[in-house]
């Protein structure tokens, strides 16, 4: 078999999407840590476009882009499925995931809320976001696949994990049991499952890396 290696970042949630699907699939893999503020050479030949994590090596072959690393680990690596073989329910899969990414900006807006009516304006148009990702996309099952999770789930696996540590760090509260009662319990399923449990970073640790990320983007935005 090819060899594989993962190219990541320990507190990117974009990393852990691929670990995740790679450990879904059982495949064996190499992680190398990288460190952003002093990006290795092999980083910058594998991804000379972006310059970013995660890069999938396969072969030595590198593919980069999250969302694009998990087709790829799906066509190449077919058991354990994490797409539904249905062509509709395939493409409603794929319509979430795009939904994601087309919403990211709305998240990055709350990251880089300053605080006061800025903050509580971007909080109240991601929790429109969230609504329809719970009413639309979840509606009454336990995952985005169903019994199972699947590609969806693990688009939006950083909602149970990274954001919880993020309204922490804002001091407020949206994925609550009495606003988001279905996708709050999400949460707490996709974190139960072994892969999710056994991978996300250590709560302190990553909560105390999110402090020093808004310390520095709400500096720059008062000095703008």
């Amino acid at each position: 078999m090819a060899e594989v290696k993962l190219h990541g970042f320990w507190p990117s949630p974009f990393s852990h999407r691929v670990i995740w699907a790679l450990k879904i699939k059982g495949v064996d893999y190499e992680y190398v840590e990288e460190d952003l503020s002093n990006k290795s050479e092999l980083l910058l030949k594998y991804n000379p476009v972006y310059k970013k994590i995660p890069v999938l090596v396969h072969g030595g072959k590198p593919i980069a882009e999250s969302l694009i690393i998990l087709e790829y680990i799906e066509e190449t690596w077919p058991h354990n499925p994490l797409l539904p073989s249905d062509p509709y329910d395939k493409a409603m899969a794929r319509f979430w995931i795009q939904f994601g990414v087309d919403k990211g900006p709305i998240f990055l807006k709350l990251l880089h809320s300053t605080g006061g009516e800025d903050q509580e304006n971007a909080a109240k148009d991601f929790l429109e976001v969230l609504k329809i990702i719970e009413e639309k996309a979840l509606g009454d099952k336990k995952f985005f696949g169903g019994d199972t999770i699947n590609l969806v789930d693990i688009a939006y696996g950083n909602l149970a994990y990274w954001f919880k540590n993020l309204e922490e760090v804002l001091s407020i509260k949206l994925l609550e049991p009495s606003t988001l009662p279905r996708l709050s319990q999400w949460a707490q399923n996709f974190l139960e499952v072994p892969v999710i449990k056994e991978t996300i970073p250590d709560h302190d640790k990553l909560l105390a890396y999110i402090r020093r990320v808004r310390k520095k983007i709400v500096a720059e935005q008062l000095n703008k």
